[in-house]
């Protein structure tokens, strides 16, 4: 290829040099710079990369994309753009043949639900018979491979890597979760989503390094329906005004409120042996009654969301009841193990916001104990702590608070920053700082009709330690403890 070939859609001025240049690959890692590749420089939150222009001209970069003017030797081509993260978006979808075309692309956004959404979306759509991809929290899945991921929407660059492989597996669908620093940093730029789904929005992710206000917050997580065909908006969001609001697409509306083109009605919580989930009836544009084996209030508006969007692509009614009935997810509200005496759920709730609307979810199945198993990560703001110590004391009937992920700070550190708020609220707790222990604790010590709660880590397989990632997964876990009771 040549390097006008790969500038379609990208807005530049040629600086100097020639755009018959040839070139195979595109990078933004100076140490994977050679000769045939397109060198984007960016400037990060720690380092920028027009630092190392004279290193990978060295290694034989002939075409660089910058953000600003740059000395360079005569024979390179020097590309001047408003936004590097933009280009490398388009450059990417070039460098590999535009796969995202050959796609239908769903995106989920949202402060909560969009991993149980998109997981919900693509059991609904295999159930269908539909090959489809997805990407998101726990990582990227095309088949039966799994690739980990570091972000909730990877960089530009790998987008488009996977979803090339995804065309070459055969897949038709990719569901993908879309965070709002993805659509902040330009990650998702050039893709046109089929469909784009706003679960609801929260204050988080606020502060350095995220977003400096709400305000932004939520406008970064509104772009997505500026690159989309059709949205599916939460109705019921306290936020709804503005998320609809001069927003370009068509759009359909999922919530409890009457009119709304997905309606959920007749809601009933069922507490079985075997079967802990929710029950409710779509109305609207459709009209089928759905059950959902995993619990809480806001599964019925992920499943809403799930059901409308899928319906939307032609699943049809029993194929779409089936999958929602026999749903597994890993880490999101994930039964594990239930008995005549005690049920174990693991969630990946791990801040105030995701801690309180679990709890007051599962107070719904009216436990005869609503017993919590939780901790807070290290070198993260203490507020987070504070707030899920106060919500532990104030919402479960017993509190055992453990280690999470404590990267550099002490366990014991950690819990004493949670113990100082909930002990003003009188709830009671005990402390163990080993989670594998604290875990055992609580389920050893279970009296019939507990419901226990196993927050914070989800379906994370590893404890972070002073740096070191050693393995721990609370579900294995939790099936460990249970073998030997």
């Amino acid at each position: 290829m040549i390097v006008k070939d790969w500038l379609e859609g990208l807005s530049y001025t040629l600086l100097q040099g020639s755009l018959d240049v040839q070139v195979d690959e595109v990078v933004y890692d100076s140490r994977k710079a050679a000769e045939g590749a397109v060198f984007v420089c960016m400037k990060g939150t720690r380092t920028d990369s027009h630092d190392f222009i004279p290193q990978v001209i060295e290694a034989g970069v002939k075409v660089l994309v910058v953000e600003r003017k740059v000395n360079v030797p005569e024979g390179v081509t020097v590309l001047l753009v408003e936004r590097a993260r933009e280009a490398l978006a388009i450059l990417s979808a070039a460098r590999f043949g535009t796969p995202a075309h050959k796609l239908r692309i769903i995106g989920v956004t949202g402060t909560k639900g969009k991993t149980t959404t998109t997981h919900m979306i693509k059991k609904i759509l295999e159930t269908a018979g539909k090959k489809t991809a997805m990407i998101g929290t726990n990582g990227v899945y095309i088949g039966d491979e799994h690739y980990p991921t570091v972000n909730t929407t990877p960089e530009s660059y790998d987008l488009h890597r996977y979803f090339a492989h995804m065309v070459e597996s055969g897949c038709e669908f990719c569901v993908m979760e879309v965070s709002s620093q993805a659509l902040k940093m330009y990650r998702v730029a050039g893709i046109l989503f089929d469909y784009a789904v706003f679960t609801n929005i929260s204050p988080d992710h606020i502060g350095p390094d995220e977003h400096d206000s709400f305000e932004e917050y939520l406008w970064c997580k509104k772009q997505i329906f500026f690159q989309c065909k059709h949205g599916l908006i939460n109705v019921d969001d306290e936020h709804f005004d503005d998320i609809v609001g001069d927003i370009p697409c068509s759009w359909s509306g999922f919530g409890l409120k009457e009119g709304a083109a997905f309606q959920a009605e007749q809601i009933h919580y069922v507490s079985e042996p075997d079967f802990v989930g929710i029950e409710f009836e779509i109305h609207g544009e459709h009209q089928i009654p759905v059950r959902i084996n995993i619990p809480g209030k806001f599964n019925v508006y992920n499943a809403l969301s799930a059901a409308a969007v899928t319906l939307m692509a032609g699943v049809s009614q029993d194929k779409l009841q089936h999958a929602l009935e026999h749903l597994k997810i890993e880490g999101r509200m994930e039964i594990v193990y239930t008995s005549k005496t005690c049920c174990v759920i693991v969630d990946y709730a791990h801040n105030a916001v995701s801690m309180e609307s679990l709890l007051v979810t599962l107070r719904e199945y009216h436990p005869r104990r609503l017993v919590v198993v939780f901790g807070c990560g290290g070198n993260r703001s203490k507020d987070r702590r504070y707030s899920m110590g106060e919500i532990g004391g104030r919402l479960a009937d017993f509190s055992i608070i453990t280690a999470d992920n404590s990267r550099y700070e002490k366990v014991e550190d950690i819990i004493a920053d949670i113990r100082s708020s909930m002990e003003k609220t009188g709830g009671a707790f005990i402390e163990i700082p080993d989670r594998h222990e604290a875990i055992a604790y609580s389920i050893t010590h279970a009296q019939p009709g507990d419901m226990i709660a196993i927050i914070g880590k989800g379906h994370e397989d590893y404890q972070e330690i002073n740096g070191v990632r050693y393995p721990f997964l609370d579900r294995t876990v939790v099936e460990d403890v249970v073998k030997n009771l």
